[in-house]
């Protein structure tokens, strides 16, 4: 039976939506993961593009809130930025809960380059921090 995870961020737009595509694709064999935000708003083109450069299709994902989820069981609900930390609710009790924290990259203005670049960094350490620990957690 596949472990379910849930990742939260604020917004459901950028870091929770490329983790729940990394992870279905990754290690879809063991996880079923899911994303949802303290607010529900759109999911980042950029966060899309960046995706597709690793085959990886989240252009259908929409942005979702955490009322969407109330009642489901996960094995782990693992936050991503810290204001999602701070307002996790109390009805995922009892199950694994981890902060891992990554940098925003809808944050960054400047040259389109310099932009898709971070979002790039931001992807690929999300893919090495939450492989490491969900197949170390895993095992």
């Amino acid at each position: 039976m596949k472990k379910r995870a849930l990742f939260l961020c604020t917004h459901n737009s950028c870091r929770s939506q490329m983790a729940e595509g990394l992870l279905n694709h990754y290690l879809g064999d063991r996880f079923e993961a899911f994303s949802a935000g303290t607010e529900a708003t759109r999911v980042n083109p950029l966060a899309i593009q960046v995706m597709s450069e690793l085959g990886i299709d989240i252009s259908r994902h929409h942005s979702k809130t955490l009322d969407q989820f109330a009642g489901q069981k996960f094995d782990y609900v693992i936050t991503l930025c810290g204001s999602a930390s701070e307002q996790c609710p109390l009805f995922f009790g009892g199950v694994q809960r981890v902060h891992i924290g990554f940098d925003d990259p809808s944050l960054l203005s400047g040259p389109p380059e310099e932009v898709l670049h971070e979002f790039r960094r931001v992807r690929d350490d999300i893919r090495r921090k939450l492989t490491d620990y969900l197949t170390g957690a895993d095992r």
